[in-house]
Formats: structure tokens, C-alpha cells, sequence
């Protein structure tokens, strides 16, 4: 059975979820959650959106999927606690650290990996696993090919529907070192949908284009492959989205889902393009070619065409319509100037409020349009309005009633395989006006505000019977509300959550330095400068001269694995913690570390340092270190350019482009982009750690670009910090 999985940012848009035929509906509390700029939901409205959903039979996801740091550990696992107390089916995480605490405190509770926690292989799976996590949100990168190849039991999940991230989730850090608004901590400032220019040195390439921006995912089109593959659950991006949005979307796709072979019709296809869309693509996951799966020229809203202007005035714009037209409709112009139609005028300039295809009608110049061109319709308000009136769901009940005088009366109401029946008081013979078959069905149908519709009543019913119609009334409303409680019971027990333990005050020590270099110059004037570890990011490099302080670095997609055996290996994703088995491993920064229990959790599985994520800042990161233990190795970037972003999108075969390495520009700065089979953006600027703490093992210098006499210079200038 394949699930439908629909977001919901407010109340409303999870009513609207399930008005659409959502299976299952993802959302978020105030904290924690990777959407922190949604509405959300406070505790109390969490309680009443999962006794809700529950009522419809529809499952409750919520993301607790942010990095947590350390002062928030207690608080976290608390507020987990109480999610596990009103009854939500299961978590959505990333956080490693906080995946170790539920799974001991709450055994049972189901955790879903997020799309934050980088899953793109089986050796992460197979990680996942071992740590109980039931569900993951594979990354957005991977084909339905390799997805139908992983040989594993853990349910599956992608996203089928809506915004994408240019970079792998959960390995962006260009929001938090440039507005100081963590991707991990679902605060991301959208900096992927600026325009940029590309520049080789100081020549410009392409100016003010959308660079990183890609469109909107849409897999209509591919539903039968997707209901043939082990997806278990199809997810829907919007919890930023309208209501109308949500319940528009995950309508379409279950039709999709519940019919063999449909298709969209073009008045679907249109209503879809006009609720919201980048362009449409069909993602990495059907094989998309990198440049229909990105958008240059905009990163907003399209619309869709539903006409032209074919005359303009200072006052009036004609437009011939190829489609319908609605007072207080959102259009966006030719001058790319966007107004909501107050005001719309049919050919004889009177006033009307709907205008067909194929009309001539004027609007209001109110954006001082000078040209003629395409119109396009950016807000359907009619689908709007229609979308609205859309009522509740129902839930069928059968009724069986049993009213023979001398006996009690009996009723029950069934819904699946839930019964609820009450006998009341004995049934008497009428002494003048009797009962009516009729009267009788139409009190115990009449559910009124309820979800419940009678779809069946039958049973035994002697002629000439008198029941009360206020007995009959209770009966029905006792009965009914029974059935709701039964069907929204929570069945778990309230857990006490500890204190957490920590040991004592970590012991200081004397830091070592490392360093990453990227050649073989930067290589030698490390060995020569007595660095204690050198990461290298150069295969060959390594082999040269591999030995117990020299490391190689691995990229942080792996699709392929290569066998390793007494190598030291600086890690970046959590399949490669496999290599600790027979290989000295150290995890790196894109691990997102921030609180000891990750730390704890790593060493665990054999990790022999641990390297902290730079995104912490002066207090989370001296509060994680004093709460170790004195055998925990920890490593720590001290300076470098940071990878803010790495990507599947090959931006060199999108642009044509020669060379590896080129700049994007936006307010004066300059981001270094390195094109490889993949293609990494770094930090304008070197990243500088602005304290030192003696309990830290090793910190590291992270070179770039830099020559032999300025990487000397640096190793020297930081040996005698660190001294």
C-alpha cells in the first residue's frame, strides 16, 4: 500500500490535506522543525491536529529535524515526550545525537530519517537501521533506478511534488555564515533564489542570472513508474504552501495513485501551473537533464499564459484571452509587473466579473505598461474560491438497532472494525401515537456536525412501540461521541523523562594542528613545517605519501564505495563509518555535530575524532565540549574557506563552460564555484574560529588556493595561537 504524504504549515492547511486525500500529513510544532518561517502549530494544536487527523484515519508526521545543540537536549527530549504522549505516529529527525536519546527513552517510537540527514546510499540505510530508525527521505539527487536497486527493508520515501534545494539537504551552509540563518535549523534565507554573475577571474561570464535556482519538481507523469517501485511513501513539499495549494496537489496525486493509467487533463495542468510553479521539472529522481532541471531567467512564480496584450494606453490595456479571465485574478504583464484585476472591462468597456477565451477585454494600466506581449495568470482566485467550498470529508457508519417491547433498547454504530452498542431502557407498547419505522431511522441518522454519515441502518423493530424522542436523541449523541473518542485514543503510557547525566568537567589538553591541503606544494610545506595531521584530498596524493599523520579525504556523496584496509580516512557522510572497522577514521565537519551525544554516538561506532560543525557558536560550542568525556576526540575548524554548498547540478555543462573554476557574484562578493563531477560553491572568504578552548584535541587549517609562502605563514601564525 503506497501512502500519500502531504504538508501542512497551519490548521487550515492540514483540513485541507485531508480534504485532498492525504494518507499521512507532515507538519511542525514551534521549535525544532526545518521550516521555522511556516505558521506551525503549538502544543495545544498539535493535540487537536493529531486527534483530527486521527478521526479521518490519517497519520501524523512530525519534523523534529534540526541540528540540536546541547543547552537544547533536555528541553528537545521533553517536547518529544509530549509528542509521544498525544499520540503523533511518528518523527521526522536528522539529528543523530537526538535519534540515540529517543531510541533509548522511546523504544517504540517510530522515527523517520530526514532528507536533512543526506541519505543518497545503502550503507547509510544500513547505518540508519542499526540505530532503529524505521523510515528514510532518501536525498532528492537519487534516480528511481537506483532506488529500485537498494536491497533493503527500510521503508522509503521521496519527494514527488514541489520546491527543490539546489544543494544536497542537510550540506548547505551558504544562509548561516552569510545572514547568520541555519539551513539546519530551518531557518534558510533562500539565497539560492538570488541572481548571480559568473566570472572567470575578473571577466564576466553571464550577469544577473538565477544560477542556483532550480524549478519546481512535478512527477504527474510518472505515477505508474512510481507505483511499480519500492517507494513506500510519495511526499509532497509545501508546508510554506496555501491551503489551496495543499489541497489542489495532493488531490491530483491521488487520482494518480487511486487510477490505473490516468492522466491530467489540460484544465488540470493549467489549474496546477496557476496555483504555483517555478517551471516544472522532473528532478534528478526521472533522469532530468541539468538544463531543464534548473531555471535562469527567474526564481519566482510563473503562472501560466492565459492571454496578450495586443494594445496599450496610458489608461487601458486590451488583451485577447486564451483562456478565462476572473475579477480579482493576479496577472503578471509583459513588463513582468504583476496586479490584481479590480476592475475588468469586456469589449464595449463595460464592467464585468468573468470574461471566456477567445474575448477581448481591458483592465486598468496600473503599472504603466508601454508594451505589448504575453499575460499570464498568477493568481486563480475562482480555483480559489471553488477549492473552499469543499467540504469535509465524511466517515460511513452502519446502524443496527434493536426496539422489541419488553426487551431493551438496543443500538450500535460501526465504523471498519470499531463497534460501539448501548442497551437503554426496556421498549413499551404506545398508547397512542406509535413510533414510525421511519421517525425512528431518521433520529439515529440525523448525526448533524459530526464527521459520521449512516451510510446503513437496519435491524428488529415491533409495530406500536413508544421510545421517548429525547432517549432516542442522547442515545444517538452518547453513542457518537463514544465512537470519536474510540477512534482518537491515545494508547500509551506517559513516560518520565530523566535528567540527563553528564560527566564531569572535561580535562584540558594541549591541542594538536591539522591542515587539508588540495597539492602537492601545500602538501610539502605541511611535511616540512611539522603540521601533526595532514587531510589530502588527492587519491594519489595520499598513496605518495601515505602514512600514520597523513589522511584522505572523501567526498561527501558517495555513490560508489572503494575498499579500504589500514588507511586513515577523513570521512564526510555516515555510510563511511563502515570504514572504521579495519581503517583509522576521522568524521568531518558536513556531519553537522553539535551537541555530545552525537559525539558519544560516532565514537560508538568506532570514529576515532570527531570534527565539530563550524556552525557553533561560542557558548553551544564550549557547553558540548565541557559535557565529554575525557577519552572523546574532538577536532575543530580553526581557519578556511568553508564547501557552503555541494551539488549533483553540473553547472559547467549547463553554461558550456572550459574551465573548473569560477566565481559567482552578488553585493560585492565573490563565491568560489570548483566543478568536478560535482560542483561546489565555497565561502567568500576564509572562515576564522574566534576562540580557542584547551579541551579541543586538534584544530584544523583548511587550505584553498593558497601558495607555499602564505601557507607558512599561516601554519606559523596558528602554532603559535594554539601555543
Amino acid at each position: 500500500m503506497k501512502e500519500l504524504l502531504a504538508p501542512a504549515g497551519s490548521m487550515d492547511a492540514l483540513v485541507a490535506a485531508i480534504k485532498g486525500g492525504a494518507d499521512a500529513v507532515y507538519l511542525a510544532g514551534k521549535l525544532f522543525g526545518a521550516r521555522k518561517y511556516a505558521a506551525n502549530f503549538t502544543n495545544e494544536e498539535l493535540r487537536e491536529a493529531v486527534d483530527y487527523a486521527h478521526l479521518y484515519d490519517v497519520k501524523i508526521y512530525v519534523t523534529v529535524n534540526t541540528i540540536i545543540y546541547e543547552r537544547e537536549l533536555q528541553d528537545c527530549l521533553s517536547y518529544i515526550g509530549y509528542l509521544y504522549e498525544i499520540g503523533v505516529d511518528a518523527l521526522i529527525m536528522q539529528d543523530l545525537g537526538m535519534i540515540k536519546l529517543v531510541r533509548k527513552y522511546f523504544p517504540d517510537f517510530p522515527i523517520h530519517a530526514s532528507t536533512q540527514a543526506h541519505t543518497h546510499n545503502l550503507r547509510q540505510i544500513q547505518f540508519l537501521e542499526s540505530l532503529g530508525v524505521k523510515r528514510v527521505v532518501l536525498a532528492r539527487e537519487m534516480s528511481i533506478d537506483e532506488i529500485n536497486k537498494l536491497d533493503t527493508s527500510m521503508e522509503l520515501e521521496v519527494f514527488i511534488h514541489g520546491a527543490l534545494c539546489i544543494s544536497y539537504s542537510g550540506e548547505c551552509l551558504f544562509s548561516s555564515f552569510l545572514r547568520d540563518r541555519s539551513g539546519n535549523r530551518g531557518e534558510c534565507a533562500g539565497l539560492c533564489r538570488l541572481p548571480y554573475t559568473l566570472k572567470k577571474e575578473n571577466q564576466e561570464i553571464l550577469k544577473d542570472q538565477y544560477l542556483l535556482s532550480p524549478k519546481e519538481l512535478n512527477t504527474t507523469s510518472y505515477m505508474e513508474a512510481l507505483k511499480e517501485s519500492n517507494i513506500v511513501s510519495f511526499k509532497i513539499e509545501g508546508r510554506m504552501k496555501s491551503p489551496e495549494y495543499v489541497y489542489f496537489v495532493t488531490h491530483i496525486y491521488r487520482k494518480l495513485l487511486d487510477q490505473e493509467n490516468y492522466h491530467l487533463t489540460e484544465e488540470e495542468v493549467f489549474q496546477l501551473k496557476s496555483l504555483y510553479n517555478r517551471g516544472f521539472t522532473k528532478g534528478f529522481l526521472f533522469h532530468e537533464s541539468d538544463r531543464d532541471w534548473i531555471s535562469l531567467s527567474s526564481s519566482n512564480h510563473q503562472g501560466v499564459k492565459i492571454g496578450e496584450v495586443v494594445e496599450v494606453n496610458k489608461k487601458k490595456i486590451k488583451i485577447k484571452l486564451t483562456h478565462d479571465l476572473y475579477q480579482e485574478d493576479g496577472i503578471r504583464l509583459p513588463n513582468q509587473k504583476g496586479m490584481i484585476v479590480n476592475f475588468l472591462y469586456d469589449k464595449n468597456m463595460l464592467l464585468v466579473n468573468h470574461a471566456l477565451k477567445g474575448s477581448i477585454i481591458y483592465v486598468d494600466n496600473k503599472v504603466e505598461l508601454k508594451e505589448t506581449g504575453d499575460v499570464f495568470l498568477t493568481t486563480n482566485k475562482y480555483l480559489i474560491e471553488e477549492i473552499k467550498k469543499i467540504p469535509n470529508p465524511v466517515l460511513n457508519v452502519q446502524c443496527r438497532v434493536e426496539a422489541l417491547i419488553g426487551r431493551p433498547l438496543v443500538v450500535s454504530y460501526q465504523y471498519k472494525n470499531i463497534v460501539i452498542r448501548r442497551a437503554s431502557e426496556v421498549v413499551s407498547k404506545a398508547k397512542n401515537a406509535p413510533l414510525s419505522d421511519e421517525r425512528l431511522k431518521a433520529a439515529l441518522t440525523k448525526l448533524g456536525n459530526t464527521p459520521f454519515v449512516v451510510s446503513h441502518i437496519d435491524g428488529k423493530m415491533d409495530p406500536d412501540i413508544f421510545i421517548p424522542m429525547s432517549l432516542l436523541n442522547q442515545l444517538r449523541r452518547d453513542l457518537i461521541q463514544e465512537l470519536t473518542l474510540k477512534k482518537i485514543e491515545v494508547k500509551r503510557e506517559k513516560i518520565s523523562i530523566p535528567l540527563l547525566n553528564y560527566p564531569h568537567i572535561r580535562a584540558k589538553r594541549k591541542p594538536k594542528l591539522s591542515i587539508l591541503v588540495r597539492n602537492q606544494e601545500q602538501l610539502e610545506v605541511a611535511i616540512k613545517n611539522h603540521v601533526d595531521i595532514i587531510y589530502v584530498t588527492d587519491y594519489n596524493l595520499y598513496q605518495k605519501y601515505k602514512c600514520d599523520s597523513v589522511f584522505y579525504r572523501l567526498e561527501r556523496v558517495q555513490e560508489q564505495y572503494r575498499e579500504y584496509q589500514d588507511c586513515h580516512l577523513l570521512i564526510g557522510e555516515t555510510g563511511s563509518i563502515s570504514y572504521a572497522s579495519c581503517n583509522e577514521v576521522v568524521s568531518d565537519y558536513y556531519l553537522n555535530v553539535v551537541n555530545s551525544k552525537m559525539v558519544e554516538l560516532l565514537h560508538d561506532y568506532g570514529v576515532k575524532r570527531v570534527t565539530l560543525s563550524p556552525e557553533l557558536k561560542f557558548d553551544d560550542f564550549h557547553l558540548l565540549i565541557d559535557h565529554l568525556d575525557d577519552d572523546l576526540e574532538v577536532e575543530a575548524l580553526l581557519y578556511g574557506r568553508i564547501e557552503y554548498m555541494i551539488m549533483k547540478y553540473r553547472m559547467k555543462d549547463v553554461l558550456h563552460l572550459k574551465d573548473d573554476v569560477y566565481y559567482l557574484e552578488a553585493n560585492h562578493k565573490k563565491f568560489p564555484i570548483v566543478m568536478d563531477q560535482y560542483t561546489h560553491l565555497f565561502s567568500e572568504q576564509a572562515f576564522r574560529l574566534e576562540f580557542i578552548s584547551s579541551k579541543v584535541d586538534v584544530y584544523r587549517i583548511e587550505l584553498f588556493d593558497e601558495k607555499g609562502e602564505e601557507v607558512e605563514q599561516l601554519i606559523c601564525m596558528i602554532k603559535e595561537k594554539l601555543d
